[in-house]
């Protein structure tokens, strides 16, 4: 049994050495007192390689150009500052499917350290993961050497979060606030998305959403409904206010009944105070939450997720623009598969048909389709066409379950914008995808 000490955060910078592999946190759960210190060791180390998720500090180790011979970043799930340091050289993206993240990583490489965010010891000895569990209790089993920023601001929360202090080998007291996330006030052509998906959402239904201002849309969509379930990869501050209305409990559920069950949670500050110490709320190992054949154990289950471009054949391109990379995969396929493994289960993706476009050569910004003939050189697939099933713009929803090529690339068009609706359908006559005239 190992007898965890409190230290500095130096003396856990003095860890580091180089060829290191560390593991931190994800999201909110990110060790905020690590990755602004990390930066210090750099003068003394070489090749050092930290893997996060969905990062919220802008931490110098990356961001700085000097150190990139010291360090290299490993990303599951970009953000807007990783596109922008990617150009350094020294960060790159992990493929994967949220419920496979931890496990495939570690049957690549083992862990040296882990580090991540979590609460003060309880008197029992115990501290919860608090407001991350994509990959964290898998990690933290197999790491060489396990370290928590401990921290009285964050919530506790039950599940598969709980960690005896006996199973880490340092602490360190740290004193900051979890990022929340600011409320997205729905637009115009959330609300229209949000309002056609809600339609497809019938009372006792078990959920999942994501972040932005289309998930945002359909939460506000759905507060009429009844005894919905929440089973989602990430507990957002929409589903509280699906939860205070009554609209969601979770009492129709076929896994987990009232419980709401996630991997992660993040949000505003009602959200952290919701889940504090709240029974009702389940944070689980992605491994499971993220399981498709998990997923299809909840009848009704409805996934909803939101991608950058989609082809006439249905592929959709959720996480890079061509060959740049903008987000991850995260649990889009997970997702949208399992939920159409369920019993009367369905999977929407969404989108807005267009997108302003800087003209390489002009300068000038320009409105593009976002539906398009065939995606876009270099693109990564997220979801395949084999898992699509419905398609939502702000000019309608299509089906594409059975359907075949023809059928879907007249069904995406219709949703297209109305501008690019006649090209739409000469490319694919061109391309073979159908042959009648437009």
């Amino acid at each position: 049994m190992k007898n965890p000490k409190y230290v500095d955060i130096m003396e856990i910078i003095d860890l580091v050495k180089s060829d290191s592999q560390i593991i931190v946190g994800s999201a909110a759960a990110e060790p905020q007192e690590f990755m602004t210190n990390l930066h210090k060791a750099g003068e003394r180390v070489k090749n050092v390689t930290v893997t996060n998720c969905l990062p919220f500090v802008n931490s110098d180790f990356f961001m700085e150009e000097k150190w990139r011979d010291s360090f290299f970043l490993d990303g599951w799930f970009y953000t807007a500052v990783l596109r922008k340091m990617h150009e350094h050289g020294n960060i790159s993206f992990i493929p994967n499917n949220l419920h496979f993240a931890g496990t495939k990583r570690l049957d690549y490489r083992d862990c040296d350290i882990f580090v991540t965010a979590a609460t003060m010891p309880d008197k029992h000895g115990y501290v919860s993961l608090s407001l991350s569990n994509i990959y964290e209790k898998e990690i933290l089993e197999r790491a060489k050497i396990v370290v928590l920023e401990v921290n009285e601001n964050f919530p506790t929360t039950y599940g598969d979060t709980e960690v005896h202090i006996s199973d880490v080998d340092y602490l360190v007291r740290a004193n900051y606030q979890p990022p929340t996330l600011p409320d997205v006030e729905p637009n115009e052509k959330d609300t229209i998305i949000g309002k056609l998906i809600a339609d497809k959402i019938y009372d006792g239904d078990t959920i999942q959403l994501g972040i932005g201002g289309i998930p945002n849309a359909v939460a506000k969509a759905l507060v009429t409904k009844k005894d919905l379930g929440i089973h989602t990869e990430m507990f957002t501050s929409g589903m509280i206010d699906l939860i205070e209305s009554g609209a969601a409990n979770g009492k129709m559920k076929t896994l987990h009944k009232g419980k709401h069950v996630c991997c992660f949670a993040l949000g505003n500050k009602k959200l952290y105070d919701y889940i504090d110490q709240n029974p009702a709320v389940m944070v689980l190992r992605g491994s499971y939450v993220n399981n498709p054949s998990v997923i299809a154990l909840n009848d009704n289950q409805v996934s909803i997720n939101s991608t950058l471009e989609v082809d006439l054949t249905g592929q959709c391109a959720s996480e890079s623009i061509g060959t740049v990379h903008f987000s991850g995969t995260g649990g889009q396929s997970d997702t949208a598969v399992g939920a159409q493994k369920a019993k009367n289960g369905r999977s929407f993706i969404s989108l807005y048909s267009t997108a302003l476009v800087r003209n390489k050569e002009t300068g000038e910004r320009e409105e593009v389709s976002k539906i398009v003939p065939t995606l876009k050189p270099g693109a990564a697939v997220s979801l395949s066409r084999n898992d699509v099933d419905y398609v939502v713009t702000e000019y309608g929803i299509v089906r594409l379950r059975g359907t075949n090529i023809r059928e879907r690339a007249k069904l995406l068009i219709s949703i297209a914008h109305p501008k690019f609706r006649e090209q739409l359908y000469k490319d694919a006559l061109e391309a073979g995808f159908i042959h009648e005239h437009f």
